[in-house]
């Protein structure tokens, strides 16, 4: 895509304690042709500052964070409610997004997101997203969580990277169950952000060629005409629907589904 160009928009979520500059150092590990030249990819930091130790102490500098916090059991959830609204009003505020990415922990909260959007629950004001990128994320297991994100089979072009050594591996292919058509890519490594080989970095090129409109040979102008128009489109019909959008989160109301 040529600099300058608008780009579509996804939003980032890192995972436990660490920070939205560790999850973009991260992805910068992928061929930049793939999404940093694609799209326009936004980084935000959780909303708590690490309430313990960090995994990535040593490896890379603090601050970390957190966007809510969680028992051993992951069944029960603190200050998630405040962590839905911050988002909800943070994609308000900076969206339209096209699409969510997420490891770990924001992984499971991009798909709550998702989940939640697609039964009117959070941001219906916001043009439906329609990608999502999930690197070790997992479902909610709290019932009353489960039995409104998860109800219906959520109809977003979504892939799911999952390693053969993560912890979170069987969670993982349980939240593609989730999703209409999930692309699966399996790697060998644990709980990080993969490197990929060249059959896996081939499968993600393909799957980005689907979403984004066509801007390779004699198309080239008219793919490019069409982001923008999208952008121009989605965007001016957001701002014009949240202008009266309340913008201090603490009087953002919070279905009662989401409350942990």
């Amino acid at each position: 895509m040529e600099e300058g160009k608008q780009k579509m928009k996804i939003l980032c979520l890192h995972g436990f304690r660490t920070s939205g500059k560790f999850l973009q150092k991260q992805i910068s590990k992928w061929d930049p042709s793939l999404f940093l030249h694609n799209f326009d990819m936004d980084f935000p930091d959780g909303l708590f500052p690490a309430g313990g130790k960090s995994d990535i102490e040593g490896l890379f500098p603090p601050p970390y964070f957190e966007w809510f916090q969680f028992n051993k059991e992951f069944t029960e959830y603190t200050n998630l409610d405040q962590c839905i609204s911050h988002l909800c009003q943070y994609i308000t505020d900076n969206g339209p997004f096209h699409g969510l990415l997420g490891f770990s922990q924001g992984a499971t909260l991009c798909a709550l997101l998702l989940g939640y959007q697609a039964q009117g629950k959070v941001l219906k004001e916001h043009p439906p997203f329609k990608l999502f990128v999930s690197i070790s994320g997992s479902k909610f297991r709290d019932a009353s969580i489960c039995d409104v994100a998860y109800k219906d089979t959520i109809k977003v072009k979504s892939i799911h990277l999952i390693g053969e050594k993560d912890w979170l591996k069987l969670p993982s292919e349980d939240l593609a169950t989730a999703f209409h058509d999930p692309l699966i890519i399996r790697h060998p490594q644990g709980h990080t952000v993969p490197r990929f080989d060249e059959a896996s970095t081939e499968h993600l090129r393909n799957w980005i060629a689907n979403i984004l409109p066509q801007t390779n040979g004699n198309n080239e102008a008219a793919g490019l005409k069409d982001i923008e128009e999208t952008m121009n489109k989605d965007s001016q019909e957001f701002h014009n629907k949240v202008m009266e959008f309340p913008r201090n989160e603490n009087n953002l109301e919070v279905p009662e589904e989401i409350r942990a």
